[in-house]
């Protein structure tokens, strides 16, 4: 088949979505797929390269012009709506590569949408997040998880959250591209059952299936270069947390809790600082980062459990599935896509999002209890297993094929 991924952002840009599309493009063209990736331009970045064994096109929008609308350069967000120099751009792409399936990731979506039928490709859209329903894409609303969208919630939520004009313009548009959406695309992907659930893929009757992010075959395969950076890292036996470090990954109810035990090994926080980051942290608490992923593996490897306490419905965290891949058990909160990945009390434990003295207990609970840790760590050896590549692109490419041949025997 011919694929067409398209992701805003892409590496060098660095989160779970974009690792994910890239891990994606590289196991369908081993599959034996011409793949190809659009993605949004950046500063410094050729409109056209190579990755491996398929091409990426660094395409630009009249939005992304205007660098004073983001606040980083490099992540200049595409918008919920049609911006005409991602159309056009996108329409010299698709006559190029003609693709079967058109497979998008997050808002360059509403960029497609107006080419969709001229184009004859199948759309599939993996739905990461709550960017469907929310314009902040989080499902978030006044610190807790939202009660579900309608323009006398969203606009006062956005508009916190962006401004008055940026927030109605990005609230409304997000109304109108939803409602395309639900009608111009094949089949939704969502990465868990909460995605499905808070996005209404079901109430709205959309064809949808639900299929996890995944990681490498190789993910625990190791770097044989050190980057210089491992050499911070305290002894071997830390606890280990990845991610921005902001409320709403939880490093602050984290800090809480750590600061509440006695005598703890070392924490370590390898992540983005952030408006809300602590100023202050706990004795024998230390921030790194961010680092490179591959640094950041040797990091998991080194390190007693991880903890991923988010009080936001995270969508299906990475960074849980590659803790696992190390053999580690999680602690991670019961909320979002992470009960689909850690089964409590097999390989980890699950506590109430935000409740610091539950969080406490569950780290009081394994650190008193080596033998648990060894036998949580070889349970999320055997779970990964069915979140590596091998186990969870076919279900990709099955939805590919679907789509596929719908289209085929529609058209004739």
């Amino acid at each position: 088949m011919r694929i067409l991924l398209l992701s805003q952002f892409y590496p060098p840009i660095v989160g779970g979505e974009e690792r994910h599309v890239r891990n994606l493009a590289t196991a369908l063209a081993q599959n034996g797929h011409h793949v190809a990736v659009a993605t949004l331009w950046y500063p410094g970045a050729a409109s056209y390269e190579m990755d491996g064994d398929f091409g990426v096109y660094h395409i630009r929008g009249s939005l992304q012009r205007l660098s004073g609308l983001f606040a980083e350069s490099e992540r200049r967000h595409a918008p919920p709506f049609p911006d005409p120099e991602l159309v056009a751009a996108l329409r010299r792409v698709i006559l190029k590569e003609k693709p079967d399936v058109v497979h998008a990731h997050n808002w360059l979506l509403a960029s497609f949408l107006p080419l969709k039928a001229w184009s004859g490709a199948g759309l599939v859209v993996t739905l990461h997040d709550y960017s469907l329903v929310c314009a902040k894409k989080n499902f978030m609303r006044q610190g807790e998880v939202c009660g579900g969208p309608s323009l006398t919630r969203c606009l006062p939520c956005a508009r916190n959250h962006y401004g008055a004009t940026k927030a109605t313009v990005t609230t409304l548009a997000n109304f109108g591209s939803r409602w395309l959406a639900r009608h111009a695309v094949d089949r939704f992907i969502a990465v868990s059952h909460a995605v499905a659930r808070h996005n209404g893929l079901a109430e709205h009757g959309v064809a949808f299936e639900v299929i996890p992010n995944f990681v490498p075959d190789n993910v625990n395969e190791l770097s044989r270069d050190l980057d210089s950076c491992l050499w911070e890292l305290p002894e071997d036996g830390y606890l280990l947390f990845v991610g921005d470090l902001m409320h709403l990954k939880g490093a602050d109810i984290l800090l809480d809790a750590y600061a509440g035990l006695d005598r703890p090994p070392p924490l370590v926080l390898i992540g983005r600082r952030c408006p809300d980051t602590a100023a202050e942290l706990p004795p024998n608490a230390q921030i790194f980062g961010p680092w490179p992923h591959s640094a950041i593996m040797h990091a998991w490897r080194r390190c007693q459990f991880g903890v991923v306490p988010s009080v936001g419905p995270e969508a299906c965290p990475t960074v849980v599935m590659e803790a696992m891949a190390s053999g580690k058990p999680v602690i991670a909160s019961e909320i979002g896509g992470m009960p689909d990945l850690v089964n409590h009390g097999e390989t980890g434990l699950l506590v109430p999002p935000g409740d610091v003295g539950a969080l406490q207990d569950a780290l009081q609970r394994l650190l008193i209890n080596r033998e648990l840790i060894s036998r949580m760590g070889m349970a999320s050896l055997a779970r990964v297993e069915h979140l590596k590549a091998a186990a969870v692109v076919p279900q990709i490419e099955r939805v590919y094929q679907g789509v596929r041949s719908a289209r085929m025997a529609h058209a004739s």
